[in-house]
């Protein structure tokens, strides 16, 4: 048989070799780092035998280090938990055990919930099963076999997912020791690739993530070749933990999520609304600033105008349900863009007028199943930091450009500074839109980003049906990536309400429209942002910037002019004359998170100065209060 490897080298092997072998026959190096293969584009098990043809079989040997590596290395351990948790608990039910970003999980069907010490347990047989080097075998069975042995097991769940799984689509199971999954693969060789594992916690998980079906136990796990990266994923977790925004939204005292309001609708505090406003108030500015004008809409339409937009075919899922006043029918707004339409259509707009640039900040409502909610990052009640450009053709790859360079501006001014953008493109199959519409919507995003010199990605056919689209990621000081910005083309809305204009001709003309959010949304943005600085804000954004700190109830008069004379300045200033010892003062201060502290004694008293301190620095020594209201009125000035 002819192997075409990924150099375009061609070499021979036996009928029957697997991608094993094709390894080995490289270098022995590569056999033992391999842990899964890429064979004619699909993934394939190492231990699986190469298909047989005339033409060469095109193999590409992966690594863990590769991401169809590591995927196949964290669904083989999800299996191997299965198999520890079905040793001990024989009467649970088995689900699904996918690999996920970092990491895997699997859920189980058990009344009651696992606890620290089941854990402990399952790591224990996890041990067992990885030293005894089990190997993974794959098995093609009919649909009649599949579900004659998950019947025969009592896995009712196996037998809901055998039925989703296409006519046309072969069936395969894969057995390590005892436990057999029905699984399209592919696998480690064997359990004992397995060398360093742990699981990390438990959390409840509705089936097919539907509320209306059975709350299933979800364990997370995650698994290395090398202890070394273990060892760093846990200090990396244990770091992550303590910027997880809603850990630190709960310390800080910024916003909460109360079950009798609803799940994923927020409650902003007095302390969490500051930072909003300080952030839409540099916003609204900044739009001003870059020619947007600013408009508003309500939160509800009539039934009519979604219909038109076409929601209520393609998206109802996602709105809340329909409510009726005065006999009709109305809905919460899941997005802002046909009121913003509306607004273009309430008169005859000439090219001359072109281009137009509206934003708002839109608090738009999407239904999300209770199931993937998750803190701000994942609610029901958002605002949109929302904008729609509509212009016409010739202006449309400097539009791109001027938003593109918007975005990146008013990220950095957050301190980010990690970017990486993907462009997605015309999907196959329906779209809407001409041909030369996408092609010179496409070349525009493109060169915008050549322009800025950040490195992309081309998603080639990802984009939606109504338009190709940019999304800006950003990694943070963990390297963990978030999306945030999109700059998306829409040329379905554009003909749903037949917008047009006047063109020089006098003719009437479509306009190029493109939804445009920086933020993405203010809740995910402050979630970003929360978990980016680890709740250490820079003091022109943090919600109190100082804390007057008097040492003892004798010297609360001072402390109460210093401040009187910082309010004056505009300066956010609280101050703590409660009866607490100074260093008790000074540790609530620390926790919550203040720039500054500045305490006054007897000393400070008497040569009117302030002893200042820096969170995160300790004591930076006494100066008069004008130098320090100098100092600090810079540093919020310069954003730094």
């Amino acid at each position: 048989m002819k192997v075409k490897l990924p150099d375009g080298s061609i070499i021979e092997v036996a009928p029957g070799a697997t991608p094993m072998d094709v390894a080995k026959s490289i270098s022995p190096r590569l056999a033992k780092e391999a842990v899964v293969a890429v064979v004619d584009g699909k993934l394939w098990d190492l231990t699986r035998p190469l298909p047989e043809k005339d033409e060469p079989v095109s193999v590409e040997i992966k690594k863990f280090d590769d991401p169809e590596g590591r995927q196949t290395f964290w669904h083989s351990t999800a299996h191997i938990m299965a198999h520890a948790v079905k040793d001990i608990f024989p009467e649970v039910k088995v689900t699904i055990g996918p690999a996920i970003d970092m990491g895997f999980y699997y859920d189980f069907d058990k009344p009651e919930p696992f606890t620290p010490d089941d854990l402990a347990r399952i790591e224990a047989r996890m041990a067992e099963l990885v030293k005894s080097d089990l190997p993974f075998i794959r098995k093609e069975v009919s649909r009649q076999e599949a579900y004659e042995l998950f019947k025969s097991m009592g896995e009712n769940y196996k037998l809901e997912l055998l039925e989703d799984i296409p006519e046309d689509e072969v069936v395969s199971i894969y057995q390590v020791g005892d436990f057999i999954d029905l699984c399209r693969g592919p696998h480690l060789p064997s359990s004992g690739y397995i060398k360093y594992f742990k699981l990390l916690s438990v959390a409840g998980a509705y089936w097919r993530g539907d509320e209306r079906n059975p709350m299933l136990q979800r364990i997370y796990g995650i698994s290395f070749p090398k202890k070394s990266q273990l060892e760093e994923y846990l200090k990396w977790r244990e770091e992550a933990e303590k910027r997880d925004h809603r850990r630190l939204g709960k310390q800080l005292d910024l916003f909460l999520i109360d079950n009798e309001v609803g799940p994923g609708l927020v409650l902003w505090t007095p302390r969490g609304a500051m930072i909003l406003q300080i952030i839409e108030d540099f916003w609204r500015k900044e739009h001003l600033r870059n020619g947007y004008q600013l408009v508003r809409t309500p939160h509800i339409g009539r039934e009519i105008l979604w219909q038109t937009s076409g929601h209520l075919d393609f998206y109802r899922e996602n709105m809340f349900p329909r409510m009726e006043v005065e006999g009709q029918g109305y809905y919460v707004k899941p997005m802002n863009c046909p009121f913003h339409i509306k607004i273009y259509k309430r008169r005859r707009y000439s090219y001359r007028e072109l281009p137009l640039r509206w934003a708002e900040l839109g608090t738009v409502y999407r239904y999300e199943r209770s199931g993937v909610l998750h803190g701000l990052l994942r609610v029901r009640g958002f605002t949109q930091d929302d904008a729609h450009i509509i212009c016409r053709d010739d202006q449309v790859e400097d539009e791109i450009l001027e938003v593109l360079r918007f975005s990146l501006y008013m990220l950095r001014s957050f301190g980010f500074e990690d970017f990486h953008i993907y462009i997605s493109t015309r999907p196959e199959g329906k779209s809407v839109g001409e041909p030369e519409m996408w092609e010179l919507a496409q070349n525009s995003l493109r060169k915008a980003v050549e322009r800025e010199g950040i490195d992309y990605d081309i998603d080639e056919g990802g984009g939606a049906f109504y338009g190709p689209k940019i999304d800006i990621k950003l990694r943070d000081a963990l390297n963990r990536e978030w999306q945030l910005s999109t700059i998306q083309f829409d040329f379905n809305l554009p003909e749903r309400f037949d917008m047009t204009y006047v063109a020089a001709d006098g003719t009437f003309k479509r306009p190029y429209m493109i939804h445009r959010a920086l933020f993405g949304s203010m809740e995910r943005f402050f979630a970003t942002l929360l978990e980016f600085t680890g709740g250490n804000f820079p003091v022109w954004i943090a919600p109190t910037q100082v804390a007057v700190l008097p040492v003892s109830e004798k010297y609360i008069d001072y402390a109460r002019q210093v401040f009187d004379s910082l309010f004056a300045e505009d300066i956010r200033v609280e101050l703590d004359d409660s009866s607490e010892r100074i260093g008790y003062k000074i540790r609530a201060a620390e926790t919550m998170k203040i720039p500054y502290m500045l305490i006054v004694g007897a000393k400070e008293q008497e040569t009117e100065t302030v002893s200042v301190r820096r969170h995160g620095e300790g004591d930076l020594g006494q100066m008069p209060l004008e130098e320090f209201v100098d100092r600090i009125k810079r540093e919020i000035e310069k954003r730094s």
